[in-house]
């Protein structure tokens, strides 16, 4: 995930610590005693020093997790997130955008606690998260992933789905192992988000095999299949912070919203995003046969371009590649480009809504509003 549009702010440098701001972003007149004896801390770090701090956090603790999986397990689990090869051998390589575990630390920061103790909960988003890209891989026969051969390709399916199995109950085991409230409501809202995803990934399935899907029905694969594990990330983050209920509810309103821009995000760059900086040929959802949500909304706008994508998709169950600069230029004439932007800015201005509403700590607030708006302007 690119860092774009965003200002550097230094690392690291102490500044006077507030007090924690009312429902719409004024003072309420009240102090915690830790934060009186406490008035010194840092400046906002700018959003990939956030990523950055939170898998240098995780990564140790997540390799001692999944250091308790039986050893042919673990060693398939290991391959999949580039800590070794095929033989076992070290290997340097990427660990993935970080974004979920630092939405999980950055929520805890938020609501006033330590990002070790919430240690436990990014763990456990992070192992559903790559649960989910492994079952993914097999089901959409990608044969890579982050600049790696998919371990499904190089393994088998049976180890692709294997892995998978094991990190869900991994990370169940991690928050039940977590105590209370981690071990009691932290597990059933983690088991209630990965029934989404299963939800989300179905419904994905199923629009495939359809000539178009509804611009709601996207909507709703985006909210189960992105925006809930996002969301979740921010409710487990405030839990562990022992925020209020209704501060964990905002929290979790932010990260669905975020997740909901991710998404939309994700969709135009799989269309329009630049081969050289996204990895992937320009228009790769159009040949792959995505019904992705500027697809959806152009094929429900009513307009010429509509009819001539609508006759394409009839005619093509994948778009030719020689036919996706004309089917880009389509959807750009649908109006599909520009309805994506300003649902992306829809969400992100609902998402910092509802941040507000959560009371967040001054310094963590404006580092989640930058990560925030990193996603909305993302180049990759």
């Amino acid at each position: 995930m690119a860092d774009v549009g965003l200002p550097n702010e230094p690392s690291t440098s102490d500044v006077v610590h507030r007090s924690r701001s009312g429902p719409l972003g004024q003072g309420d007149g009240k102090t915690r005693p830790e934060a009186a004896e406490a008035r010194v801390t840092r400046v906002p770090r700018a959003p990939r020093e956030l990523l950055s701090d939170a898998a240098s956090l995780l990564l140790p603790y997540l390799r001692e997790r999944v250091g308790g999986l039986p050893a042919s397990v673990r060693h398939l689990v290991g391959m999949h997130f580039g800590w070794w090869d095929r033989e076992g051998r070290p290997v340097e390589s990427t660990a993935g955008k970080m974004i979920r575990p630092a939405l999980v630390f950055g929520s805890c920061a938020a609501m006033g606690g330590e990002a070790t103790d919430a240690l436990a909960a990014g763990a456990a988003v992070e192992l559903v998260h790559n649960a989910s890209l492994l079952h993914d891989d097999i089901i959409d026969g990608d044969l890579h992933r982050r600049g790696r051969t998919a371990l499904w390709a190089e393994m088998g399916v049976p180890a692709g789905i294997l892995a998978g199995d094991a990190l869900f109950f991994l990370a169940v085991d991690v928050l039940a192992r977590a105590g209370a409230p981690f071990a009691t409501e932290g597990v059933t809202r983690m088991v209630a988000t990965v029934h989404d995803l299963i939800h989300g990934e179905h419904m994905d399935v199923l629009m495939e095999q359809r000539v178009e899907a509804s611009v709601n029905a996207c909507l709703d694969v985006a909210r189960h299949k992105t925006a809930s594990l996002l969301a979740l990330s921010c409710a487990l983050g405030a839990m562990a912070a022992k925020a209020d209920a209704c501060q964990i509810t905002c929290m979790s309103e932010y990260g669905g919203h975020l997740g909901q821009a991710f998404q939309i995000v994700d969709d135009v760059l799989g269309i329009w995003g630049d081969a050289k900086v996204t990895g992937k040929p320009v228009g790769s959802d159009l040949t792959s046969g995505k019904k992705s949500l500027p697809v959806a909304y152009a094929l429900s706008s009513g307009t010429q371009a509509a009819d001539a994508l609508r006759e394409m998709y009839t005619e093509h169950e994948k778009i030719p590649a020689e036919q996706v600069e004309r089917a880009m230029c389509l959807l750009q004439e649908a109006g599909a480009r520009t309805w994506a932007v300003q649902e992306t800015h829809r969400h992100v201005r609902y998402a910092k809504e509802r941040l507000r509403y959560a009371r967040p700590e001054p310094v963590a607030h404006e580092e989640l509003v930058r990560l925030l708006e990193m996603v909305a302007v993302r180049e990759k």
